[in-house]
């Protein structure tokens, strides 16, 4: 089971070594790790103390969602603007 407070996407790059992470319904809460059980690692972790950081500063902490979700997915590709 994995025990997470928050929804979090986890994005696979070309590089078969690093992917990103962020949370939907944490603002400013991203991540990267070198596995998707290291994403999910850093991610349970890493939701701790961007909590307590919210709190410390005296801003606003989102209520959990009831089903937090996770989601692995390639990465968006960006579009190169035409110059």
């Amino acid at each position: 089971m994995i025990n997470l407070q928050y929804s979090l996407t986890i994005e696979a790059t070309e590089d078969p070594n690093f992917f990103g992470f962020y949370s939907p319904d944490l603002e400013g809460f991203t991540g990267v790790g070198n596995s998707i059980e290291d994403c999910l690692y850093k991610a349970r972790w890493g939701m701790e103390e961007h909590i307590a950081l919210l709190r410390e500063r005296g801003l606003p902490v989102p209520a959990p969602p009831a089903d937090p979700k996770v989601i692995i997915q390639n990465v968006k590709p960006t579009v190169a603007s035409k110059s």
